[in-house]
């Protein structure tokens, strides 16, 4: 199992939070995405290491930018 930290800009609500849930819960191999909206932290668990541009992908669908 892997996990991986991301910050993401542009959230504010906890709709913002369940967008991002939302696709990156679709990237095959996704177990789990902890949203943290106050600090724009993302953790995503999954089966395997994610490449950065699938998650950034993800999160550009759900409309805000991974910075980091």
């Amino acid at each position: 199992m892997a996990q991986s930290t991301y910050t993401v800009q542009g959230m504010t609500c906890s709709h913002c939070a369940s967008s991002v849930t939302e696709e990156i819960s679709q990237i095959e191999g996704v177990r789990d995405v902890e949203v943290d909206v106050a600090t724009g932290k993302v953790t995503v668990s999954s089966d395997r290491q994610l490449a950065d541009d699938e998650v950034r992908g993800a999160v550009t669908e759900a409309g805000y930018q991974l910075v980091s």
